[in-house]
């Protein structure tokens, strides 16, 4: 069979598709290998998020394209979120590729790539579906002490900026079962820490017919023998309530670190943007979990330029960060993504200001950032070990629960 390489980008929800799609192909018998240069075949599962998500897409498609002539190479697939939103035109614009396939026709990828070898330049296309973890067999691309556990895909809460409904879908729930037969198979596997990810987790079992709980499926995951770290991404600040807080407070498994994207703490903008826009709320929040939780690691991810933000808007952003001192915090410059609300708004901010404005805010964290690391010097923590520095011989990569992946 042939030999087959796969590049994956974007989030790590798209990381678990990659590993999946590989354990499908190895168990119908392909040989998987990390050189593209010996591969007959190339998938790039693609992320559509936002623009330079996509530019990125674009350009490891056009550059992976050239080891058809350079290497062994004789199939080039196209799959994930961008051929989710663009397939029809993926396949007018980029004629390198010969398959394009969307993740509801997954499953099917060894049929299709038999079908590409005849027939070159196809869109495979469906609804966005939940993939089959717990079905499929999965082949990790993380480190042997680490994985991903996905416990839902999709999102409801369509928040006027965002594409990932349209990408991903409503928001589905893995039922509690299928969820703790995975865990205990990474346990068996040794890993050491397992990391559980949806668009939201917070949301998870809502959709259910039981509705279980987050917290209920953490209290049963936790009594699994073997990892030492549980770990939370991606919670909606309206729905970390007080069981959550108490779980996080006495359970030494579960990290203390939280990863709550506000966006922005403007309530005029929130509004706009679809979110929660009770600031005075969110700020609570922020003290309630910082007093409760001893040690905890607390990182946001905002957006500045969303239409109609004015001046003193970023102020106030620029205050609330500076005030609250998150331990991590990504930012993001608005990206005007058609399809959305938000992309019909009025008051536009221009590509060059949202830029200034986001460098600005990191520069700003660069300094809290600074401040927060040096009095964790002469501290001593439990860490896991990520391995020999890439650069510096003799020395050892390694994170504390206060450092995600």
């Amino acid at each position: 069979m042939p030999k087959i390489a796969l590049i994956s980008l974007g989030c790590a929800k798209n990381l678990v598709d990659s590993e999946l799609i590989l354990g499908r192909l190895a168990a119908a018998g392909y040989t998987i290998t990390t050189d593209p240069a010996e591969a007959e075949v190339i998938i790039v599962n693609t992320c559509g998020f936002i623009g330079p998500a996509k530019e990125e897409a674009i350009e490891t498609l056009l550059k992976t394209a050239a080891w058809k002539e350079k290497g062994r190479c004789r199939l080039l697939v196209g799959a994930g979120c961008l051929v989710q939103r663009y397939g029809q035109e993926l396949v007018r614009e980029l004629p390198e590729v010969d398959l394009w396939v969307t993740r509801g026709r997954y499953g099917e990828l060894p049929s299709l790539l038999e079908r590409a070898a005849e027939e070159k330049g196809f869109l495979a296309s469906g609804p966005p579906e939940l993939l089959g973890e717990g079905a499929w067999p999965r082949l990790r691309s993380t480190p042997p002490h680490r994985a991903y556990l996905r416990i839902a895909d999709g999102c409801d809460n369509r928040c006027r900026y965002c594409v990932i409904p349209m990408l991903r879908g409503p928001y589905r729930s893995r039922p509690p079962e299928e969820i703790l037969a995975e865990a205990e198979g990474l346990a068996a596997e040794g890993v050491q820490e397992i990391t559980l990810i949806a668009q939201d987790t917070t949301a998870y079992g809502h959709d259910l017919p039981a509705r279980p709980r987050l917290v209920d499926l953490l209290r049963r995951l936790l009594k699994i023998e073997g990892p030492r770290w549980w770990r939370l991404l991606y919670l909606h600040p309206t729905r970390v309530d007080e069981e959550l807080i108490e779980l996080l407070r006495g359970e030494p498994k579960l990290c203390r670190y939280l990863d709550l994207p506000l966006q922005h703490i403007v309530p005029h903008l929130l509004r706009a943007m679809g979110r929660p826009d009770d600031d005075a709320a969110i700020r609570r929040l922020i003290a309630r979990l910082r007093e409760e939780i001893p040690d905890l690691a607390l990182r946001t991810s905002l957006m500045v330029g969303f239409p109609g933000e004015t001046t003193a808007d970023f102020r106030t952003l620029c205050a609330f960060v500076a005030e609250t001192r998150f331990d991590w915090l990504g930012v993001f410059a608005y990206s005007r993504e058609e399809g959305t609300p938000a992309a019909s708004l009025p008051n536009q901010i221009p590509a060059k200001l949202k830029e200034e404005r986001r460098r600005r805010l990191l520069l700003l964290q660069q300094e809290i950032s600074r401040e927060l690391l040096a009095a964790r010097v002469g501290r001593v923590f439990p860490v896991l070990g990520e391995g020999p520095h890439p650069k510096r011989p003799g020395y050892f990569l390694a994170r504390s629960e206060r450092e995600a992946p």
